[in-house]
């Protein structure tokens, strides 16, 4: 077979850099956009902040530039409100940018990737949040160890088998290795025996957090029941729980644990009062890591009967095409200089318009959202309604991979609280009546069961799933236990007290 040439006509779909750009903003967390906003700044002097006191932060960039254009600026797309969403929402196609909807399906082949997990910020009314500790570099447990063991006198031998023993304390406090293997892991040099080693380690017991370096939890419940004054009520008989018949507490089997301790049942209840007070795992007390923040992108408030959405103006970046620098530009001149300043302001305005369409395109997800989930914010978990993606992308006219995109890494701050706009949905299961009921409504209703039983007898899943099929919900008892699971609700084997 011969090479030869063959000319084809056909169609492809292909996507322009500015959609490219376009996409990528969209799936930005606030975080990940305000150093995204900082990165085009600094390379295209095309581009300003405008100021905070300037209302209309368009209005430094007024000034025409040669072609005849004003310089443009990202605005903030206007709230809406519930009861005009259609107006707002699908009466007028020339608020919405149908730039990303229209050439969006094609991009399924873009992957995300920024991922970046993000706890929520105490409350500006709390009077005892420390500004100090909270933004500061986190403490380790084996930095908070170790500067105690500076403040006690020890011998250069003991102080390198303390380093050791600290090494060997994992993060919730407990000692993961053998003396032996710490043992072995010391310089020979240092001539230490097995003994030696375990007086330090009981010198690093009388650290704090109370209970570290505990070999297993017995070891450490005790050193906490030590600490405490010897007038605590029901003190001994607690430490003779623990130290005798834990295996007993652990299995819930009151009865026998009576029989063995030969303790009445309110003694027993008391003594079991005292042992939940302490921590099993002291390690937790110590913080590790930096303090991570959420900055909500959409803020939900209530204004009498009606519910308002508004893009949140702090985390939406004010930037504007400098107008002096627009002004520059001349249509019909091709110098070197010319060209940089037009090449500049096209990349600008590209830049503009992306940021302008995720304000957009984020403040109509969050407004169906809102929309298709206001039983939850008037009532609470219990009246969420079932949600997916395709859902949203039918109300909105978009692909289900913009939709995905816009509700990851971003956060809505309600009147109930902050939550990622993925929260939001969820599957459904059906009920006896031919409806749908949401899962993570049914998780609220296993929490609320579980706390209201009786915690002599409490709620077996079969015995959840026939209430709730009383309520007219179908759910197995194995799609109990994985809910149940999740909410980190314990099996009711486990959730026996003596009340």
């Amino acid at each position: 077979m011969k090479p030869s040439l063959v000319l084809k006509m056909g169609q492809q779909l292909t996507m322009t850099p500015q959609l490219q750009q376009a996409i990528r903003l969209l799936q930005l967390s606030s975080l990940d956009l305000q150093q995204e906003v900082q990165e085009a700044l600094e390379a295209n002097p095309m581009l300003e902040m405008a100021d905070d006191g300037d209302d209309e932060y368009g209005s430094g960039s007024h000034e025409q530039s040669s072609d005849g254009d004003d310089a443009p600026a990202v605005t903030i797309p206007e709230p809406v409100e519930l009861d005009s969403i259609e107006q707002h929402g699908q009466g007028e196609e020339g608020n919405w940018n149908e730039q990303i909807p229209t050439e969006l399906p094609v991009d399924t082949q873009w992957e995300d990737v920024y991922q970046t997990s993000a706890s929520s910020l105490p409350s500006n009314d709390d009077e005892d949040w420390d500004f100090t500790a909270r933004t500061g570099t986190g403490e380790t447990l084996q930095s908070h160890l170790e500067w105690q063991l500076n403040l006690i006198p020890l011998s250069e031998t003991d102080y390198q088998i303390a380093l050791a023993l600290i090494d060997g304390i994992n993060p919730d406090g407990y000692l993961s290795e053998s003396l032996e293997e710490i043992l072995t892991s010391l310089d020979p040099e240092l001539e230490v025996e097995l003994d030696e080693v375990e007086m330090v380690l009981h010198r690093i017991q009388q650290f704090e957090p109370v209970g570290v370096g505990a070999r297993d939890l017995r070891e450490c419940l005790l050193l906490q029941l030590r600490q405490l004054p010897a007038d605590t009520p029901m003190l001994e008989q607690a430490t003779r729980v623990v130290k005798d018949h834990l295996e007993l507490l652990g299995n819930r089997d009151f009865a026998q644990l009576m029989r063995r301790s030969k303790l009445k049942e309110d003694q027993l209840r008391d003594a079991v009062a005292l042992i939940q007070t302490l921590n099993p795992r002291p390690g937790s007390e110590i913080a590790s890591g930096d303090a991570e923040y959420v900055i909500p992108d959409v803020i939900v408030r209530r204004d009498t009967n009606r519910w308002i959405v508004e893009l949140n103006q702090d985390a939406v970046p004010k930037v504007r095409v400098n107008g002096h620098y627009a002004s520059m530009v001349r249509r019909a001149d091709s110098s070197e200089d010319n060209t940089y300043l037009r090449n500049h302001l096209q990349e600008a305005r590209w830049f503009i318009k992306s940021l302008q369409s995720r304000n957009e395109t984020l403040m109509k997800v969050a407004t169906q959202i809102v929309e298709h989930q206001r039983g939850f914010l008037e009532h609470g978990e219990e009246a969420m309604k079932p949600l997916v993606l395709h859902d949203i992308a039918e109300a909105v006219g978009m692909h289900e991979s913009t939709i995905s995109r816009v509700t990851t890494q971003k956060y809505m701050h309600t009147p109930r609280g902050i939550f990622e706009l993925k929260y939001f949905f969820s599957s459904h299961v059906g009920t006896t009546e031919g409806g749908e009921f949401s899962s993570t409504a049914i998780r609220a209703l296993i929490k609320k069961l579980v706390a209201a039983e009786n915690p002599k007898k409490p709620l077996s899943d079969s015995k959840i799933a026939g209430l709730l099929e009383e309520q007219g919900i179908s759910v197995a008892r194995r799609t109990i236990a994985k809910y149940r699971e999740s909410l980190n609700i314990a099996p009711s084997s486990e959730r026996k007290r003596l009340v």
